[in-house]
């Protein structure tokens, strides 16, 4: 079970003594921004100095803010390139940063630069794209990450415990903004059902 760092609990004089990256990773539908917002939440509540990032190009629900597919929602800063986000986070405790898979490979040196400076890092984002596939950066991200949340979604199809994300078009670009129109959360064996029919329909 995923115990939450509680980063209240540290005294003032040792609040940036030490930082780390926690990474909250699954398929669309799963409740990864819903966790993002949550522990952002939790930590504006302990009084600490809060940011959060999304890519620029992320404009679904909002210009501006991060928003779950619940419609909780939390400002945001949206930036174009991940170093940006070191010259907009110098005066915080923590950074959220949103669909990280968007982001340049840069967010990986970034992520690390910000733990290393003493900063609590929370980053979420897909593990895999539409082929199932890692998702570059959220693989390097996970990798360096001190803790890993992976969220499971309801397979649209069948119910079951859903970690793929499958497309319904027949885009083969890898980034392919949307929602329930394009994208169902899918267990497994549906997934691969689908992958199949598509492959044979070529």
């Amino acid at each position: 079970m995923f115990i939450e760092p509680n980063f209240g609990r540290l005294h003032k004089s040792e609040k940036n003594t030490t930082g780390w990256i926690e990474v909250v990773c699954g398929s669309m539908f799963s409740g990864k921004t819903e966790e993002l917002i949550r522990r952002l939440n939790r930590a504006k509540i302990a009084n600490l100095k809060v940011e959060i990032f999304k890519p620029a190009t992320d404009k679904r629900y909002h210009d501006l803010n991060v928003v779950s597919h619940d419609k909780r929602e939390i400002r945001s800063t949206p930036v174009q390139f991940a170093h940006d986000i070191l010259l907009l986070s110098t005066d915080c405790d923590l950074l959220g940063i949103d669909e990280a898979q968007f982001f340049d490979p840069g967010i990986v040196e970034v992520s690390i630069k910000l733990a290393n400076n003493g900063k609590r890092v929370i980053i979420a984002g897909l593990d895999m794209d539409y082929l199932g596939q890692p998702f570059s950066p959220m693989n390097d991200l996970m990798a360096v990450a001190e803790f890993v949340t992976k969220t499971h979604a309801i397979c649209m199809n069948c119910g079951a415990i859903a970690s793929y994300t499958y497309r319904l078009d027949n885009s083969d670009q890898q980034v392919v903004l949307g929602e329930k129109d394009i994208y169902e959360a899918r267990c497994r064996r549906c997934y691969n059902e689908g992958m199949a029919a598509k492959n044979t329909k070529l």
